[in-house]
C-alpha cells in the first residue's frame, strides 16, 4: 500500500501536468499519483496515457474541482491524502515532513504548510501564510480561510466521519472542507514552504469577478452552513457576534483590495462590483471608504496616466454608490 495518495484534478491543461506529475514523486518516498480529467476536450488523456505509473481516472461529464476530487478520494489507497492542482508544484520531501508530523501527533487530522505564491511571470512573493497556526484552529478558520488547499495532508480516517468535499459550493469546497475536520479534531502544520502556488497576473482581471463572487457566496455559507454547526450554535451570542465580526471586518478588508487593485488598472466596473458587495456586508466599511476617495486619491492609485473622462467615470461611479449607503 502507498504512504499517500496526490489526487490531482485536471481539465484542458495538458502542458502543465506533467511538472505537478513529477512534483509529487519528489514530494514523497511511496506516492500513489491520481490523475483525475475531468471531461477534457484535447490531448489530456494522450498526455496522461504516456506517463507511467500514475492512476488515470476520465470523466465525461465536467464534475468541477470538488466533484473531481472526490472521485480521486473513492479511488485512493493510501493513508494519507493530499490535493494539488495541476498548476501547482509540491516541493521536494514535503509531503514526507508532513506524514511525519502527523504520525508524531496521532490526534492531528491535518497537516498544512505554506505555499509560496508564483505569478504568471514566474515572480514569487512572501511564503504564506506568515504565520502558521495549530491545535484548536475553529474559530480562527471560520474567520477566514488561512490555509492553502494544495498544502494539506489529512488522514484518510477523516473523510469517513466528516464526509466528501461539498461539490455544490464552487470556490469553497476545501475551506468547508477544513471547517468541518476542525469543528471536531486539532490540527498541526510544518513552519515551511511546502507547494508553489501558480497565480493569475495582478494586471489580469481574468479571477478578480469569480474572487468577488466568491466572497459574496463565502458570506452566504457562514450563515447558513457554519451558523449550523453544533459547535458555533452551542456557543455563547458573544462568541457567535465575534466569529461574524471577524468575518465580515476580514471580508471588507479583501473587498478594499479589490476596489484599490481594480482602480490602479483602470478597471472600473469590476472596482465597483466589489464596492457592492462590500456595501451588502459591510456597509460601514464601504461608507469610511467612498468618502475618503476623491479624484486626487484616484489618480495616487492608478499610478498611470489618467484622462480626465477616467476620472469622471470614476467619480460617478462612486457617487452612485454613496447615494446607495443607508445614513447612519
Amino acid at each position: 500500500m502507498p504512504r499517500v495518495s496526490v489526487i490531482i484534478t485536471t481539465h484542458n491543461r495538458p502542458a502543465l501536468l506533467p511538472a505537478a506529475i513529477r512534483s509529487a514523486r519528489t514530494a514523497a518516498r511511496d506516492v500513489e499519483i491520481i490523475v483525475v480529467d475531468d471531461a477534457s476536450c484535447d490531448d489530456t488523456a494522450a498526455v496522461c496515457k504516456s506517463i507511467s505509473d500514475i492512476k488515470y481516472l476520465r470523466v465525461d461529464r465536467n464534475q468541477g474541482v470538488a466533484g473531481a476530487r472526490n472521485i480521486g478520494l473513492v479511488a485512493s489507497t493510501a493513508n494519507y491524502i493530499s490535493f494539488l492542482d495541476d498548476d501547482d508544484v509540491r516541493l521536494p520531501d514535503s509531503l514526507d515532513r508532513q506524514i511525519e508530523t502527523l504520525e508524531q501527533n496521532p490526534d492531528a487530522a491535518f497537516a498544512y504548510g505554506q505555499a509560496i505564491p508564483e505569478s504568471s511571470n514566474g515572480e514569487r512573493g512572501r511564503a504564506q501564510p506568515d504565520g502558521v497556526r495549530t491545535g484548536d484552529i475553529f474559530w480562527q478558520l471560520l474567520t477566514h480561510n488561512f490555509i492553502p488547499c494544495g498544502s494539506v495532508v489529512f488522514r484518510r480516517s477523516v473523510v469517513s466521519k466528516i464526509g466528501l468535499l461539498d461539490d455544490a459550493i464552487p470556490g469553497l469546497d476545501d475551506w468547508d472542507l477544513w471547517v468541518r475536520i476542525a469543528e471536531l479534531f486539532t490540527v498541526v502544520a510544518v513552519d515551511t514552504p511546502v507547494i508553489i502556488w501558480r497565480q493569475s497576473s495582478p494586471a489580469s482581471t481574468q479571477g478578480s469577478s469569480n474572487t468577488v463572487d466568491i466572497i459574496a457566496r463565502s458570506a452566504r455559507h457562514f450563515r447558513r452552513v457554519f451558523a449550523q454547526l453544533p459547535r458555533f450554535a452551542d456557543a455563547t451570542r458573544i462568541d457567535r457576534r465575534r466569529a461574524w465580526r471577524d468575518f465580515s471586518t476580514n471580508v471588507a478588508e479583501h473587498l478594499a483590495w479589490q476596489i484599490f487593485n481594480a482602480l490602479r488598472h483602470a478597471a472600473f466596473g469590476h472596482a465597483c462590483q466589489s464596492a457592492r458587495t462590500l456595501l451588502s456586508l459591510h456597509p460601514a466599511a464601504l461608507m469610511r471608504l467612498v468618502r475618503w476617495m476623491d479624484a486626487r486619491t484616484i489618480g495616487i492609485l492608478m499610478k498611470s496616466s489618467i484622462d480626465r473622462d477616467n476620472i469622471a467615470q470614476a467619480k460617478a461611479q462612486f457617487k452612485r454608490l454613496r447615494a446607495d449607503i443607508p445614513r447612519q
